[in-house]
């Protein structure tokens, strides 16, 4: 089985949430199932990685804000036509916007929805215009949607719903680091610092999230913010200038011993987004038992906190008061991630393939469903029991 991938940057050592969630997946994947993933050339950093199952198809690209995405895209589609795979694999919406032309040539279509992106701060009116047709496009072109938002998933039509399944994100084990050269680099000290990850973009809310520091009795913890800048110059400007002479450390893009050194020796974790699809890095943070706060937001109830965790979005000073406390009370935790198990969710995607490209998938994904559903319950995940 030959399945092509559309949506991706690519990876691996690429920024990104579908870059970490395609750099996770498709290694995991059964072993008959060839994976060709469509990368951009300008991101491309390494050409070393080797994965018996997996073959990298590097095109051209553009970094220019709003026709990235639509130029890859398009060259990949007419690409993946000449290939002749069983099935592609499209990741969100804006990329989906050519699907019609695999249905013309009646090419299976699974779509991964990772997050509206016409909500995201950062788009204009006009391209937010074009990615909700992009949505209307892909969703009725797909022949599988997979959602990592059972959120998402709820908001749409009976029609969408049935031919959807939730499968959320994974997280990879924690690579626990005993180093510190890096934090000397920064020149922060261990459970010294308060940690936030992700690109500087407006979505993230990086903005609320140094009010509330500032606005915070901190004491001599420092605030660290690892992210790459790409687009949101701007933005970034914007932050430099909030945050004055306060000890606000941005790294830049990280991964790696350097971020592993980051999650290790963190006092909190914060994620202050205004919105998210599914957070990856949220799942991280947890996974290396940092105490955490989030933004009040349907993607950060995709797992169950605390109530005294949350704050509403944008409430810099309720941030800072949860700042405060936590600081003065620092501890870890320990918590049940076993839902989020990327070889399960492998498994899951693997059966989808089978659906869509042979007879008698449809009873394997009947299977997933019904072991899915058992699982979980209610499908929500309870995550504050200590293990």
């Amino acid at each position: 089985m030959k399945i092509c991938v559309i949506g991706t940057r690519g990876f691996p050592q690429i920024e990104g949430g579908v870059e970490k969630h395609c750099e996770q997946l498709y290694p995991l994947l059964r072993k008959d199932i060839e994976t060709v993933v469509f990368r951009r050339k300008p991101y491309i950093k390494s050409n070393s990685y080797h994965c018996e199952n997996i073959k990298f198809v590097d095109l051209p690209s553009t970094r220019i804000k709003g026709l990235e995405t639509v130029i890859h895209s398009f060259i990949s589609t007419v690409v993946a036509l000449f290939m002749k795979p069983d099935a592609v694999h499209y990741h969100n919406i804006g990329p989906a916007l050519f699907a019609p032309l695999l249905k013309l040539r009646k090419i299976p279509i699974v779509l991964t929805y990772h997050s509206p992106n016409y909500e995201h701060d950062k788009w204009n009116a006009f391209s937010k215009s074009l990615l909700k047709f992009s949505e209307s496009v892909a969703l009725k072109c797909a022949n599988k949607i997979i959602f990592v938002s059972e959120y998402q998933l709820k908001k749409q039509s009976p029609e969408v719903q049935k031919k959807s399944v939730y499968i959320p994100n994974g997280i990879p084990k924690p690579c626990f680091s005993q180093k510190h050269d890096y934090l000397d680099e920064l020149g922060i000290k261990p459970k010294k610092y308060i940690l936030s990850v992700g690109r500087i973009t407006q979505e993230k809310g990086f903005d609320t999230l140094i009010k509330g520091y500032l606005n915070s009795d901190h004491g001599d913890y420092k605030l660290v913010i690892a992210g790459g800048v790409e687009f949101e110059s701007v933005y970034k400007q914007k932050l430099d200038k909030l945050r004055g002479d306060a000890p606000v450390i941005f790294t830049g893009y990280i991964y790696g011993e350097k971020l592993a050194q980051l999650y290790t020796n963190a006092a909190l974790y914060i994620i202050s987004s205004n919105n998210e699809g599914f957070p990856i890095v949220l799942l991280e943070a947890m996974s290396y038992n940092l105490d955490v706060l989030a933004s009040d937001i349907p993607a950060t109830h995709l797992v169950r906190l605390n109530d005294d965790a949350y704050f509403p979005k944008g409430d810099y000073k309720l941030l800072g008061q949860k700042i405060e406390e936590r600081l003065q009370n620092p501890q870890n935790r320990t918590y049940d991630l076993s839902a989020f198990d990327w070889n399960k969710v492998a498994e899951q995607v693997s059966m989808i393939f089978d659906e869509v490209t042979r007879s008698g998938g449809k009873e394997l994904i009947h299977k997933m469903k019904y072991t899915s559903e058992n699982n979980t319950g209610d499908k929500r995940i309870d995550i504050n029991n200590e293990v």
